[in-house]
């Protein structure tokens, strides 16, 4: 198929966004789209409409038309299978179909569809893809600004403490009789080394105009920072991570002291056989009830950091009942993971790449079985008499193996909404700024598996509330696929090795 262009536009023909795929003058494609609702037969169920020219394949959305113009040559079931996929992209980034929302999110619709369509053709992409594709989110990117906002709050420390001990010095000088001075050196005295300071004596025969004596004072050692030098921002930023549970490698560096000899090597949190065993979740539920998705992504990577022990032997323990489908890495031994739950390579003299997160085994669960949810989210808003919505929020931990670290429960809001919280199981903040209430529970485990919050929104409707987003973090595996130990290909011997688990949700919500 060839389409040359895609809009939403109103049922009396006026274009709210428009995208062009194929080079085309802006005066044509106003005129295809001004003559679109004049072309539309009344009283008939048609979704298409052609013209000598082109095809109209178009799609109702309450007062709105997805719209798409395509050649007469393209074929009609790919045209309305495209449709479709516009029609589910515009609810992701709009909260209403109304003409002022599609207006505020148009440069969001426009990325999603240039992912949908290049230079005029269809790309093999589904609706989680191109979530992924438009928000462009970046770990390393988070990271990096973690680092750059500690910094940042670690000079201003710096900086305070820093103007204390100056005004300190300044007192201590003052009593003593000494005026301070601000030489170029950044402390005090001058850039030469030496300050006049008067003594008592001076003092005593100011009236008589005797010649004034001066002892001199050693410059202070300027206290500028040092050129590889350890930081004391970085070390507090490593002991701040460390305190809140995060796994930080220090690298090692052969430094050499003033004496000549080779500093220690620091100790790493991990071992130099590493696994990491990350399960990515994606889940949407309805408001009414019922699973509309529910998908499990799992990976695990492998880390050799010496190579000693780069011919090793993973073995597994896979204690999954769900069903699960796993694979294995081309490069890994199929029979041997099959007769042994053994991650190996085909080529036993052969080592695992050093120095490099290889993967080497993956797993995925799709189902639309409600058995499967861990976390239940269950939004009962009603309206009230005066305007107003009473809003009753529960949740369940269906699977109470499992420990959720930091849920994030997030409620939009109206525009202009502020929410009377009644109950609350854990603690809410309003971010009025975002129109949203966030409930927060720091821990959902098996002791604390359910939970409620209740409030009540002035000015709104139901539908107001939803999607209902959650976020959280886990060290708790869904599949329950362990590792039990590791082993060396030449004689079974075991290996130290440590293993890092991650559950997190990449889209968790209700709609």
């Amino acid at each position: 198929m060839v389409l040359i262009a895609a809009a939403v536009c109103t049922k009396s023909g006026k274009t709210i966004v428009s995208r062009q795929f194929v080079e085309m003058t802006k005066a044509r494609i106003e005129g295809l789209l001004a003559a679109f609702p004049k072309l539309i037969p009344k009283g008939t169920q048609h979704t298409f409409v052609e013209t000598d020219s082109v095809r109209y394949v178009y799609q109702p959305l309450e007062r709105l038309y997805m719209l798409l113009i395509t050649t007469r040559a393209s074929n009609i079931l790919e045209d309305l299978e495209t449709l479709r996929l516009f029609a589910r992209v515009i609810p992701e980034y709009c909260k209403s179909l109304e003409e002022n929302e599609i207006a505020e999110n148009a440069f969001s619709l426009i990325f999603a569809f240039d992912e949908i369509v290049a230079l005029g053709y269809r790309e093999s992409v589904n609706l989680s893809q191109i979530r992924t594709f438009v928000e462009m989110d970046s770990h390393e990117e988070k990271v990096y600004q973690a680092v750059r906002q500690t910094q940042e709050r670690e000079a201003k420390n710096m900086m305070r403490e820093k103007a204390k001990e100056l005004q300190r010095q300044k007192l201590e000088a003052a009593k003593k009789g000494i005026k301070p001075t601000f030489g170029s050196s950044g402390g005090f005295g001058s850039s030469t080394g030496f300050t006049p300071t008067p003594t008592i004596g001076d003092v005593a025969n100011q009236n008589n105009d005797a010649k004034p004596s001066y002892t001199t004072v050693p410059a202070q050692k300027p206290r500028g920072m040092k050129l590889g030098g350890k930081g004391k921002d970085v070390e507090s930023f490593v002991d701040q991570l460390k305190s809140e549970g995060e796994n930080v490698i220090t690298q090692n560096k052969n430094s050499i002291s003033q004496s000549g000899t080779k500093a220690p090597a620091i100790k790493t949190d991990i071992d130099d056989v590493h696994l990491r065993m990350e399960e990515k979740l994606i889940v949407r539920l309805g408001r009414d009830g019922g699973v509309q998705q529910f998908e499990i992504l799992g990976l695990a990577t492998l880390h050799i950091g010496d190579e000693r022990w780069g011919r090793i032997r993973v073995q597994l323990d896979n204690q999954n009942t769900h069903g699960v489908q796993l694979q294995t890495h081309p490069n890994v031994d199929k029979e041997l993971f099959k007769l042994r739950s053994q991650i190996g390579l085909k080529q036993p003299a052969k080592p695992f790449p050093l120095n490099t997160d290889v993967g080497v085994l993956k797993w995925r669960l799709q189902s639309t079985d409600d058995a499967l949810i861990p976390l239940l989210i269950n939004c009962w808003p009603s309206e009230a008499g005066d305007g107003s919505c009473d809003v009753n929020i529960e949740y369940e931990l269906a699977h109470t193996q499992l420990e959720l670290m930091d849920v994030n429960i997030i409620i939009p809001l109206p525009i202009g909404c502020s929410p009377v919280v009644g109950d609350c199981d854990g603690m809410y903040t309003h971010e009025a700024k975002r129109n949203q209430l966030v409930w927060n529970l720091p821990l959902i485990d098996a002791g604390t598996k359910t939970g409620s919050l209740e409030f009540n929104a002035p000015r709104a409707i139901p539908n107001d509330f939803f999607p209902l987003s959650v976020t959280f973090s886990s060290k708790s595996s869904y599949a329950s696929i362990k590792i039990t130990e590791v082993l060396l290909v030449d004689d079974d011997s075991p290996v130290k090795y440590s293993v890092e688990t991650a559950l997190y949700p990449d889209k968790y919500e209700v709609v």
